[in-house]
């Protein structure tokens, strides 16, 4: 029977960390977290669970899900994020694999919950995650936002049944919020990859996003908030040009 790693990294998620932890139950001796310096309750509700916690500093989500790998007892790790946790048969599917394992690595189905309401339109779902890997034949890579656990060539990757369920957005402003956020973040890494930016790109690439996610991916299909996320989307979309073009006009402006 393979023995499994659970790690989490964390940053106050006192909200979230709790039903995350009960869903692993059952399934290892070994749960990792890595946080990034909580000042809620997030470590106190984890040491009740027993976990080996860790305080790190903040390495980007790519270098800090890697070190957190690092600290694993096993070989093969569920990597999972505090607000994801598994469904009942998706944890079975898991102890399957511990029975019996077959593969370098599992990908799963992410179906998110959004302001109480499962989101299953719009681009959000299956949202397919390889989340169980062998540590030795894998690891997290990305720049900035985006990461994800890239295999070696030749691994072989099966796909589990049941789904990964990630607790996202409890509010609009949530939602707003990050968009914001991530916007500055993917800005800086279209400026640094040289990608234009122009009035055209501004005005019309919302639009055609929102059009893509509310109509050609069936986004209306979740009703209002189906509408509320592809709008959100598409005024990201609008953010990330905006910012993009700022970055370059700032660049030419200072001769660099």
């Amino acid at each position: 029977m393979a023995m499994l790693s659970v790690v989490i990294i964390t940053l106050n998620e006192e909200r979230n960390i709790e039903r995350c932890l009960r869903s692993v139950e059952g399934l290892t001796d070994d749960i990792v977290v890595v946080d990034s310096g909580s000042d809620d309750l997030t470590a106190t509700i984890c040491h009740s669970y027993g976990v080996r916690f860790q305080t790190h500093e903040w390495l980007g989500y790519t270098e800090t899900k890697n070190f957190a790998n690092s600290l694993a007892k096993y070989p093969l790790i569920l990597s999972l994020d505090a607000d994801e946790a598994l469904s009942d048969e998706l944890k079975q599917s898991i102890l399957e694999v511990l029975a019996n394992q077959k593969a370098s690595a599992y990908s799963m189905n992410r179906l998110t919950n959004y302001c109480g309401k499962w989101i299953k339109h719009g681009g959000w779902y299956p949202d397919k995650k390889i989340r169980l890997f062998n540590y030795s034949e894998g690891s997290w890579s990305g720049s900035l936002i985006h990461e994800a656990i890239i295999m070696n060539n030749g691994a072989a990757v099966e796909h589990l049944k049941g789904d990964l369920l990630h607790y996202s957005y409890h509010s609009i402003a949530d939602h707003v919020i990050q968009a914001n956020n991530f916007t500055d973040l993917t800005a800086q890494k279209a400026f640094d990859a040289n990608k234009k930016s122009s009035v055209f790109h501004i005005l019309f690439n919302p639009v055609i996003k929102f059009k893509k996610d509310y109509f050609l991916k069936a986004g209306f299909l979740d009703g209002y908030y189906g509408f509320i996320i592809c709008s959100i989307s598409a005024f990201a979309t609008f953010l990330k040009y905006a910012k993009l073009h700022q970055l370059i006009r700032q660049s030419k402006a200072s001769g660099r």
